[in-house]
């Protein structure tokens, strides 16, 4: 079975989580990449939107790199999942001939699922928080031993 073409929303609670546990220094784009074994390309564009939504932050410098600028209680894992998906279909939906009745019949059945399973994600989401997920793994700066 073929694994997800979107990762975004895993990556960035991923790197959400690696920056909550280490509150006491910037994190490069390198470490996170390291971390998520992803490319720090792929990581810069997932903390674009969590920047601009005021998540995180980016430090220059020597000593610079990412922080996050909320506290992991105020986090709800449906805000992290609604930049991600940024209005995107969760089924994937694709365009289908309009001249075809049976696709046009089809389409409207998937998008108003799809809306459905979007509603369902994101009321899951909403019950858990960065802080959720941090109490349940070690911290980068202090792991499990």
């Amino acid at each position: 079975m073929p694994g997800p073409t979107n990762t975004r929303f895993a990556v960035a609670v991923h790197v959400l989580t690696y920056l909550a546990g280490v509150e006491e220094r910037a994190v490069s784009s390198d470490e996170l990449s390291a971390s998520t074994n992803v490319n720090p390309v792929y990581v810069r564009r997932v903390l674009g939107p969590l920047r601009d939504a005021g998540l995180v932050r980016s430090r220059p410098g020597p000593h610079g790199g990412w922080e996050l600028t909320i506290d992991a209680r105020n986090l709800p894992l449906s805000r992290v999942w609604q930049l991600m998906q940024d209005g995107h279909a969760v089924l994937g939906l694709h365009g289908p001939d309009p001249a075809c009745a049976v696709g046009r019949r089809v389409q409207a059945a998937l998008v108003a699922l799809d809306s459905r399973v979007a509603g369902a994600i994101t009321a899951e989401l909403e019950q858990l928080t960065l802080h959720d997920l941090l109490a349940d793994e070690p911290s980068p700066a202090r792991p499990r031993v």
